[in-house]
């Protein structure tokens, strides 16, 4: 059998982790052939790679698709942005990890309400059949595209088997100028992270906790306020946040273990998840979660993590308070998270690719 996938994203944030695992497994299947930068798949060199460097999103990649994708038993694209068309593919299989686009449809410029639409509902059409990752996005595809059950396969994304961390805290705080306890978020700030109720929890603590803890956010401020302008006029608004907000920048993801074993908390307020990998990963590291009670997290996270109402900031405050000082909680939830990681393995995951890839 011969497979062809669109591997330009393998560096993505999440979905360059879950293809770059995948990858891994998948040359049980036979002949592999990878679409995008060789000097980004150079991990992947038994595979063959077919230059593609066009961006995501493009005209340029819908005509370079057809021309560059060869005849193939399988096409896979691990993201929506499918070729829209006609391929030397026996058979086509998209993977959408949610539909965040359509479901947040009017906060969307025309363009990408267009694209989105076009797109989305072409992968569905298309393709042999649909890969998604939490029973919670495969009724949001039903539910946006109307799409047949039956067309789609819920495959869960998995958690590394054990942590790396080779790095003691004096030495990563030194790198990233962390504070000596902080609470931790790993995220966007794409309307549905809800950073923003995540401060305004965090304004609700008392001064003798805000004092204690600081809040770290992976990633650089740079491009969290060109994702958000607004939010950080509202942090400069609020001198109770702004020297109390650490930016790690960027962090190598040999670091990342590291960052969330030092944590004192993580808190993910998202409201809109296909699946939601950092709270399994701190989970792993033992690191207590608090998430939001919305979306797929409470199928994800089942009973390792505390819940709040994303909606309302007392709520998420009094999580925060608890999830910080209530020892008997905080053990509670590091021994939970450790067994309920277990759940979720790369391995298994592989393992259901590569049956659908074969049998459908």
């Amino acid at each position: 059998m011969h497979i062809v996938i669109d591997a330009r994203m393998v560096n993505a944030s999440g979905i360059g982790v879950y293809l770059k695992n995948i990858l891994h497994g998948i040359a049980n299947l036979g002949k592999v052939t990878l679409l995008g930068n060789p000097a980004e798949l150079s991990e992947f060199r038994d595979y063959g790679v077919i230059p593609f460097l066009e961006p995501i999103y493009s005209i340029k990649e819908q005509v370079k698709l057809r021309k560059l994708i060869p005849d193939c038993d399988i096409f896979w694209s691990p993201h929506y942005n499918i070729p829209l068309l006609p391929i030397k593919a026996k058979r086509r299989f998209v993977t959408i990890h949610d539909v965040y686009h359509l479901a947040y449809y009017n906060q969307l410029s025309m363009a990408q309400r267009i694209y989105a639409k076009i797109v989305i509902n072409g992968a569905v059409r298309l393709s042999k059949q649909v890969i998604t990752v939490s029973k919670f996005s495969k009724d949001e595809i039903i539910k946006h595209t109307g799409c047949n059950a039956s067309k789609i396969s819920v495959i869960y994304n998995g958690v590394k088997d054990t942590p790396s961390v080779n790095i003691t805290f004096n030495e990563l705080a030194n790198h990233y100028h962390l504070p000596q306890k902080y609470l931790l978020f790993v995220g966007n700030v794409k309307p549905h992270k809800n950073l923003k109720t995540l401060l305004q929890a965090y304004l609700l603590l008392s001064e003798e906790l805000r004092s204690e803890y600081k809040i770290v956010i992976v990633g650089k401020k740079d491009g969290f306020i060109t994702g958000d302008p607004e939010l950080f006029n509202w942090i400069d608004q609020n001198p109770g946040l702004s020297d109390r907000l650490i930016f790690t920048g960027f962090v190598a993801d040999e670091h990342m273990d590291a960052i969330y074993k030092y944590a004192s908390l993580f808190v993910f307020p998202s409201v809109y998840e296909g699946f939601g990998l950092p709270p399994l990963e701190a989970m792993l590291n033992q690191c207590p979660v608090a998430v939001s009670n919305a979306a797929c997290m409470p199928e994800i996270c089942g009973e390792a993590a505390l819940y709040f109402d994303p909606m309302k900031p007392e709520d998420v405050s009094e999580k925060i308070q608890s999830g910080l000082t209530d020892s008997s909680l905080r053990q509670t939830l590091i021994e939970k998270g450790n067994k309920h990681t277990a759940l979720f393995t790369w391995q298994e995951s592989i393992k259901q690719h590569l049956q659908m890839f074969a049998h459908i």
